[in-house]
């Protein structure tokens, strides 16, 4: 994995975000469009919207999510409904943009239609070109936590989690991370110094680190850095 850490938490967005629109733009020169997952909660709000800045061909990028809680459409927790309100999504066409159905009853259903068009778009095994992660303070990435039996998933692109704080999630698994040709973390904050310390350490009793490192690049600012 290579380490970026930033002067402040501007400079770090914006580098990750200049990542990610070159490894966007390396996408769409080489097989005609990009595929991009995003995760969700409010760290990377205004990395978006310096990625969305950038000289990217949006047209030729779908845009997928990386997990998303098992709620009401119009509820707050829904992190959807957040990315939708930033100018990245605005960028991408609305038909190249793929939430996770979670408004579907059975968990179980809407998992297996994510991952079928995981299947049809990024192609057999799905491979993303890009994936956005973020760190929680207890290690989790993704909505993958030490513990959950979904962490242990090996056959399924698409799972879905155990209860946290009121709702199960629909996550990628770990073997749909580790495919991705690019990993791109961005950690801001000091609530995040013991956990990056962790995932820099490979520290498998958090979850994040078991996510494949190759292909990895991690930004953080010096709040966060290990």
């Amino acid at each position: 994995m290579r380490w970026v850490t930033g002067e402040d938490v501007a400079t770090t967005e914006q580098a990750a975000a200049e990542f990610i629109a070159a490894q966007l733009g390396c996408a769409v020169r080489e097989r005609g469009r990009a595929t991009f997952a995003v995760s969700g909660g409010r760290t990377p709000w205004a990395m978006f919207g310096r990625l969305a800045a950038l000289d990217v061909e949006w047209t030729r990028v779908h845009l997928f999510q990386v997990d998303e809680r098992i709620v009401p459409v119009d509820d707050e927790a829904r992190n959807w409904k957040h990315l939708l309100a930033t100018p990245l999504a605005a960028r991408i066409p609305a038909t190249q943009r793929h939430p996770m159905p979670v408004e579907i009853g059975d968990a179980g259903l809407a998992a297996n239609r994510y991952a079928a068009t995981l299947h049809e778009v990024c192609g057999e095994p799905p491979a993303l070109d890009v994936i956005h992660l973020g760190l929680g303070d207890d290690g989790h990435t993704a909505s993958l936590f030490s513990g959950d039996p979904l962490l242990e998933e090996q056959a399924c692109d698409v799972g879905v989690s155990g209860p946290r704080s009121g709702a199960r999630r629909l996550t990628l698994t770990l073997p749909a991370l580790d495919r991705a040709r690019c990993i791109v973390w961005l950690v801001l904050g000091a609530g995040r110094k013991e956990a990056v310390a962790q995932l820099f350490a490979a520290d498998r009793a958090i979850a994040a680190s078991r996510v494949a490192r190759a292909r990895a690049t991690a930004f953080t600012d010096p709040a966060a850095a290990p």
